[in-house]
Parts: C-alpha cells; structure tokens; sequence
C-alpha cells in the first residue's frame, strides 16, 4: 500500500517521538526490592501468629480479622497468595462477589477458571478457599467465576454492520466536527480518537490520544493519523503524527505498589500521543464527548486507598466509532493473568455491558472514553477502551445463561501522567491551550512540531549484542508485544519516571526510510516491534491480547475489506 499524500501533510517530519518500555528487573534494583517487601509482610504475620493463641476452627469459618474494604487491602492479599492462586487459575481481579448474576457489596478477590465443578470431583490441592488472610489479619472473600472459551462471539461486526446508526455515521465522516469518540485512522488501521489533550512539555502542543496499537504501524516510517480514513482507503484529513506512545509499564511505577511477587510484572498501557499538525484547523476540534454525552469533567483519578465501591459496580459508558454510545458495569479492577512464560500482566478495568446480551465494545472502538456517570456533576473519564471481545472467551456470570463478552480498559489519569498530558474538557479550556502553544512556539521562532522536538531527548544507541542473563527475558517477551532494548546509556528525564527506558525515533526528513537508521537500532527497534501490533494472542490464560481478528492484519487482508478496526 502506497503512502499518499493529504491535505495539510507535511513533505518533513523532524518530531522525535519515542516510545516508552518497561526497564528489566534484571537491570534494577526491583527484584531484590520486590521480595524484601514480600518477605517483610511475611515476617510481620508470623510474628502475629506467635503472640496470639488461637484454638483451632474449622476450615470454613470466616477469619476473625478485619475484612478488608479498600482496592489496595485487596491486592496486597491477592500479592500475598499469588502463587497459590496461580496454581488453580486462568487469572483474577478484585471486585465484589457475585450471586446469581448480581454484584453484592462483598468486597472479593475473583478467581476465573474453566469449569466450576462440585468440590466432591475436587482434590483437596484442588480446592479454593472461601477467604484469605493477608498480612495484620486483614481478610477477604474468594469468589470463583467461570471463563469459557466460546468461539467466535455472537456480536462479530464487519465494516457494512457499523454503518446503522446515526451516531455512528457522524463519528465515521459525516461530522464536520471532531471529538472523543471521533473515528481515527492510521494507515491500515482504525479506532476511536479518546479525548483532546495538551503536553506538558515541550511546545505544550494540543492533540489527542488513542491506543498505541491503533496509531503505531512500524510498517511506514511515521506514524500518521487521519480522520476518517488515510487517503489511499478515502477521503481524510491528516491529523497529525504520533509523538510518544506506550505499550507496557512496571506495576510498581504504575500502581506506585508491587502488585504480585512475580519480578516480571507488567501493567498494560497501550496509549499514544498524536499532536494536531500546526497547519490543522482546531475549530473543528470539540472537546465534548460525542453521541449526547457531552461535556465531561476531571479525569476521576483511581486512589487504591478508596473503598472497592468507588470503582467496581459504578455504570459506564463509552462512545466508539463502531459501536456508538454504549453502557456497562465496572465489574472488576487489577485483572491479573499469567502467561506459559512466566510473565505476570495486569489491566485497569474489565467492563460488561449493560443488559448482558449487548458487547460494550466491538471491533474498532479500542481508544473509545470510559466516562463514569455523574448525578449532579459532569461524566468523569476514568479510562480508554484497550481490547474488546472479538478474540477472547467469556464470562458466566450465572448458572442457566450463556457467557456474556466484556471488556478491558486502561486506568486514564495514571496514562496521561505517564505520557505527561493534560485532559481538556472544555472548548473554552481548548481556546486557552492553543493560545499557550503558540505563545510557545512563537517564543522559540518555530513551529510547534519543531519547537516539540526540540524538547525531546536525543536519539539512544543500542547495543548489538544481548548479555546471557538477559536472553531469557528476551525470549519470554519476545511473542507478548513487549520488547526489551538493552541501553547503551540510561536515560533520566526530570518530571518522568527514573526507572522506564525510552526508544525514540528519529527525526526524519524528506523521504524517511528506516533504512537510514543505524544499523544496531534498525534490527532491534523494527524487528522487535514490528511484530509487536495486535497479531497473535497475548497468553494463555485469560487470552487478553488481540487476536488475528483485530488490531492490525497483513496488507493482503486489508485489501479485502480495505481497513481493519482496531479491537
């Protein structure tokens, strides 16, 4: 597929964008640090144990601690027997309780398996228990819900089933305005526009984020974006270029906490930056929410000292490009999975929908808003749709139903502290960062997309030759869509994370080729990463990646239906 041009498209691209990935424990400080803090809650419960004398009770009756009642109470019990929930899982969450379909207020860690079966098929190793105790005697219930592999879901879209309803033809074109909820598109990829946004550095340049797997295709050597379709598909508009994008995080930079004992713990971010181009019109731009949300307020930021029902059973809903305004349940926080390597991963949200029947996602709408309803107030966002249920199983969450999809989110305030972005949530809010950005750039005498690469970090060589302790890490994340590049030097950025290794691209100019890179960079960077969109599943367990279906497919796909929804 030919790279065309577009209007408003620049002949030269000299924005250093750079993508962020995870540091290996192997490098840092981390592991050791992990397993003191493991050991140290270890230590803390035995010493309880030896001062209190406690007669025996059976093994059914609840602790005589305190149950626990907050998000962080919850994951450091799960952290806690994390290897024992390994053994007999496909993965877990935390949340509330279930019966019969309906959420209670019993504060929960979830454990997803197969099959449920009556205990008496059951070896004892087999058995789950109805609580666990973590450290000072805090303790919560275990609730087992059923993930069943069930095929291809009910509700598989093509291109010709998203074009039914009137917000969805707006979000796809027929808007001459553009939002959160607006259809964006790569060159062979679409998705959902998330929210307008501003840098927090550099020129403090106005754009929008998305999921990384919609805006990054290392197949062409820069990362446009277009609304609605890149020329060669239609008609669009060039939006502008990716200028920094994330895959994967450390759980201990993203939840400021080690969530599991597993020293290879990652936290799904999948976000990108795209600033609008400086010849591109942003009267067109909106920051209300389309399909009648409107306008929204301040990121709801997700505190893990706040009660479990501050998150999980609050209603949601989400504009997409595919699938409209839809509404759904929070249903579980932190889902952790295992994969056959070893290699521990977490995600913000899972999301059903509404009437159980209904997906709250389909296959592009990965970008879409997460808005948290408000009474009184205005929606607050609280994250962007990451994968929907195109490649993955189902939850039973009553007995007598069939499985019903869901969805996964990323945590919004945590990504946009990590991209270092700010949400705009008001057209007046908007006028006001324009201005700033061009106070910027007219105070450095350059454009906006200068004056931002100008602030970025200089382009990282990289080392040819891995070192042996390192091989199995490669190995390990090589498939899962996370790779590790071994610096040459470290990078530290003030304001930004000590310990997260940035791979940057560099500037391009004229015609870009990647194979005007240097040598070590290019069969590292692109062969790392060009693979690394949404082909293949990302585990085996809960199977949370995109799969074939969705993200991104081979151009001999692309030209049977001409554009491939991001899942």
């Amino acid at each position: 597929m030919r790279q065309p041009g577009s209007a408003g498209q620049h002949c030269q691209f000299t924005a250093a964008s750079y993508f962020s990935w995870p540091t290996s424990s192997r490098l840092s400080n981390a592991a050791e640090e992990r397993a003191n803090y493991f050991s140290n809650l270890q230590k803390e419960e035995d010493e309880e144990e030896e001062e209190e004398v406690v007669s025996p009770e059976p093994a059914s009756t609840e602790p005589k601690g305190q149950r626990a009642t907050t998000l962080l109470e919850l994951m450091t019990i799960r952290a806690f027997h994390s290897k024992i929930l390994r053994c007999c899982s496909l993965g877990t969450a935390i949340g509330f309780r279930i019966r019969r379909g309906v959420l209670t207020d019993i504060p929960a860690i979830i454990v997803f398996v197969s099959r449920k079966v009556h205990k008496q098929w059951l070896s004892p190793l087999q058995c789950l228990p109805i609580a666990l105790e973590g450290a000072g005697g805090i303790w919560c219930d275990v609730d087992v819900v059923e993930f069943s592999y069930f095929g291809e879901p009910d509700h598989q879209p093509t291109l010709k089933q998203t074009f039914t309803t009137d917000i969805v033809d707006h979000l796809q074109g027929s808007d001459p305005f553009i939002g959160s909820g607006s259809q964006v598109a790569s060159q062979e990829t679409c998705g959902t526009l998330g929210a307008i946004v501003r840098s927090q550095t550099g020129g403090r340049q106005v754009g929008f984020v998305t999921n990384r797997h919609v805006a990054v295709n290392l197949d062409y050597p820069s990362q446009k974006m277009f609304h609605p379709l890149p020329p060669a598909l239609g008609p669009g508009v060039y939006l502008g270029a990716v200028e920094r994008a994330t895959s994967f995080i450390t759980d201990d930079l993203w939840f400021g906490i080690f969530a599991g004992t597993n020293p290879e713990t990652f936290v799904r971010a999948d976000g990108a930056f795209i600033p609008f181009a400086d010849d591109y019109d942003l009267s067109r731009v909106t920051t209300s929410v389309k399909g009648g949300v409107g306008e929204i307020g301040e990121v709801k930021a997700i505190e893990l000292q706040s009660p479990v029902g501050s998150l999980v059973g609050k209603q949601v809903v989400k504009v997409g490009r595919s699938s409209g305004l839809t509404t759904g349940t929070v249903l579980a926080y932190a889902l952790e999975y295992n994969d056959e390597r070893g290699v521990c991963f977490l995600t913000d949200f899972l999301v059903v929908g509404e009437n159980h029947r209904s997906p709250f996602d389909l296959e592009g709408d990965s970008g879409s808003l997460i808005v948290m309803k408000g009474e009184e107030e205005n929606a607050r966002p609280i994250g962007i749709i990451w994968g929907g249920t195109g490649s993955r199983g189902r939850l039973k969450l009553k007995v007598g139903e069939s499985p019903e999809s869901w969805t996964t989110g990323v945590d919004l305030g945590r990504l946009l502290t990590h991209l270092q972005l700010d949400l705009i949530t008001t057209d007046e809010g908007l006028k006001a960062a324009v201005k700033e950005q061009r106070a910027a750039a007219s105070t450095t005498g350059m454009s906006p997309m200068v004056a931002v690469a100008d602030s970025s970090p200089p382009y990282v060589n990289f080392k040819k030759e891995k070192r042996s302790s390192e091989e199995k890490l490669e190995a390990s994340l090589g498939p899962l869509q996370v790779q590790h590049i071994d610096l040459e030097e470290r990078i530290e950025t003030k304001g930004g994370p000590p310990s997260v290794e940035h791979q940057f691209m560099p500037s391009f100019s004229g015609q870009c080729s990647v194979s005007a890179w240097p040598e070590t960079a290019r069969e590292d960077f692109v062969a790392g990463l060009a693979n690394g969109g949404c082909d293949g599943d990302l585990c085996v367990g809960l199977r949370l990646g995109e799969g074939d279906n969705g993200g991104k497919r081979r151009r001999t796909e692309i030209a049977k239906d001409r554009m491939t929804p991001a899942e």
